[in-house]
């Protein structure tokens, strides 16, 4: 590509997305209420790969009915909010994931497999 159709194109690209009506929906709540919230869905997937000892199902149970609660405002509100939507379709599913190994640990496993978890996960507390 030539460098005159290759600057056009950048040209064309950045004033498709970086204008006023852009940058005025960056300074909204309607996009920085999102960001801040992806922390909620972030943490949720870092903990799929902790001790199941540790998940606490009332928590986790809140967590859905947050999540499926938010889900449903992010197309009540005018205009419809998809980056709201997706945090919250991200942590619904981390989430559910999370259920599914406190409900496996707590109630679906014998005491032998909760044995072997509770050994995989021990650690030995330095002094």
């Amino acid at each position: 590509m030539s460098q005159p159709v290759q600057r056009a194109a950048q040209r064309s690209l950045i004033s498709r997305y970086v204008n006023k009506e852009t940058l005025k929906y960056i300074f909204t709540t309607h996009f920085w209420g999102p960001v801040s919230n992806f922390g909620i869905p972030i943490a949720a997937i870092y903990d799929l790969q902790k001790d199941p000892t540790l998940i606490s199902g009332t928590m986790t149970s809140a967590l859905l009915v947050y999540s499926a609660v938010f889900m449903r405002y992010a197309f009540a509100v005018t205009p419809k909010n998809f980056l709201l939507f997706g945090c919250h379709v991200i942590n619904e599913t981390a989430q559910l994931g999370q259920a599914y190994r406190f409900l496996d640990y707590n109630y679906f496993s014998s005491p032998e497999k909760q044995a072997a978890i509770k050994a995989k996960y021990a650690t030995v507390v330095p002094n």
